[in-house]
């Protein structure tokens, strides 16, 4: 007879699209490690990445958000601007898979590395509710930053207001991140409006 309840896999471990569990997340402590395949259905590790950069940028996407969409530029020319730290799109949107992603990043000719987090666990992990959301941590993983990009705004206007990288620029200057958490808006990553 075969048990009601399936054996767990160990929850402490991060599988091929896991994280390690958490039960909050707070600015100071150390974020989830998790693995994601990228397009190309290789795996990435966030744990890896922390190892090859000063810090990770992690931004959790979305390739049919209007709002994500508007900062295409912005995340191509990232590893220009900011050779020292890693960056890792994560698109977590309910119905995107790798193949609308790869479709996406096709036509609008991204040049970025998205990984793809088809069950969202990731973005959970991160209490993340809508796209774009930004996360800075440092080369231990320690969260330093989470909200938005910007205040919506566009550069020219007087009123713009580089959120994630004024976070950047404070914590390449070794300083306390003067405004540690932003709100973020965006699309909602799961809706009941979006059910298959």
């Amino acid at each position: 007879m075969a048990p009601l309840h399936p054996p767990q896999p160990d929850p402490s471990q991060p599988g091929p699209s896991k994280v390690a569990p958490s039960l909050s997340q707070r600015l100071g402590d150390k974020v989830p490690d998790f693995r994601l395949p990228n397009l190309a259905g290789t795996p990435v590790r966030l744990q890896d990445k922390l190892g090859e950069a000063r810090g990770v940028v992690i931004v959790f996407w979305s390739g049919l958000c209007s709002h994500c969409q508007r900062y295409d530029s912005w995340l191509g020319g990232f590893p220009t601007r900011y050779p020292l730290l890693g960056l890792l799109v994560v698109a977590s949107r309910q119905n995107e898979d790798a193949t609308s992603i790869a479709r996406i990043a096709d036509q609008r000719d991204l040049s970025f590395p998205i990984l793809i987090d088809g069950d969202r666990s990731v973005a959970r992990s991160f209490y993340v509710q809508q796209t774009p959301r930004s996360f800075l941590v440092d080369g231990q993983g320690k969260l330093l930053y989470r909200g938005a990009i910007d205040n919506f705004k566009y550069p020219r206007d007087p009123d713009y207001e580089p959120l994630l990288e004024a976070a950047i620029e404070d914590f390449f200057a070794g300083k306390p991140i003067r405004r540690p958490e932003t709100p973020s808006f965006g699309c909602p990553i799961e809706s009941t409006y979006y059910q298959a």
